[in-house]
């Protein structure tokens, strides 16, 4: 048998529906499932979303604290948190037009719903600023990093424009302020293989074939510090961060690489003092459905650049 189409349902606050499906199970009632499914969200709570119309059925229709236990159904619900600090900086839109929305995001700020932010992301704040609830991210960068982030549009446009990364075919350049290692022969490529570490959230170079290659030049020097251009061919994670870190060049303000900051506590606002030194400057594309070329440029300036000068 055919299952339901699935529905379309409404941004709440900038916020996309979230949905699990209910697996097989002796729950005795829908409250029961999520309350142990996504512990993350407190009983009670679950209980006051569902008085309250938050968690509909598949069909769309309000599911209620009582209503029994069916495997096989999917549930919706909008993601909230009862707090979030708020971040003190602002994005920009460097482009918009029927396909595209491009951003230029400032440090601190997620880019999708993660953790202890929903709101406070960048997809949010876009999806409420430009009304356009079908905005999707094209590709993602740390929410530590600045610079540039390219939303899709149109939902039937978001394979091409997403599978122009997985084929290497746009041309991004960042910018990042780290130490100063004169013996070290520049430019260079970085080639390695880079795999999760046992260190909480940390990758690093194993042997094998690579699979992270990132062309790295220098672009001025003052004292201990050099102003460096870093342009990845390919996009693991924290790719950039730890092929610095692996030449011995951490880059200034990383919460990660070489070691990690204890994290500030859930009830105490984050520490904004020291951005990690890196920006998403320039990125660049044959567009899939359009065919122009498209080029973006961030306007952000690293703040140590100051000291550079």
């Amino acid at each position: 048998m055919s299952r339901p189409p699935r529905i379309t349902l409404p941004t709440r606050d900038g916020v996309s529906a979230s949905t699990v499906a209910t697996s097989p199970g002796a729950w005795p009632s829908m409250l029961d499932f999520l309350a142990e499914r996504i512990p993350a969200v407190t009983r009670e709570d679950w209980a006051r979303r569902m008085v309250h119309g938050e968690v509909l059925d598949a069909q769309g229709q309000p599911v209620s604290p009582q209503e029994p236990f069916r495997s096989g159904t999917r549930l919706h619900y909008w993601r909230s948190l009862p707090f979030e600090h708020r971040v003190p900086f602002e994005e920009s839109i460097v482009f918009q037009d029927d396909w595209l929305v491009v951003a230029d995001k400032p440090h601190f700020l997620p880019v999708t719903p993660k953790g202890r932010y929903v709101q406070e992301t960048l997809l949010v704040r876009l999806k409420r600023r430009t009304g356009i609830d079908t905005l999707t991210p094209m590709h993602r960068i740390d929410l530590e990093t600045a610079g540039l982030v390219v939303f899709t549009v149109q939902p039937h446009t978001r394979h091409a424009y997403q599978g122009l990364l997985r084929e290497r075919l746009v041309n991004k350049t960042y910018e990042a302020i780290a130490p100063w290692r004169p013996e070290l022969n520049w430019p260079q490529v970085r080639r390695s293989r880079l795999e999760e570490s046992e260190r909480f959230m940390a990758m690093h170079e194993v042997p094998g074939e690579p699979n992270a290659e990132t062309h790295i030049d220098v672009i001025a020097v003052k004292g201990e510090l050099a102003h460096y251009r870093l342009k990845p061919l390919t996009g693991q994670k924290h790719q950039l961060r730890a092929h610095l870190n692996a030449l011995g060049l951490p880059i200034v303000g990383d919460r990660i690489y070489p070691t990690l900051w204890p994290p500030a506590p859930a009830d105490q606002p984050p520490d904004f003092s020291r951005p990690l030194q890196l920006l998403a400057r320039k990125l660049s594309f044959t567009d899939p459905i359009t065919g122009a070329l498209r080029a973006f440029e961030s306007t952000r300036q690293l703040d140590w650049l100051q000291g550079l000068r």
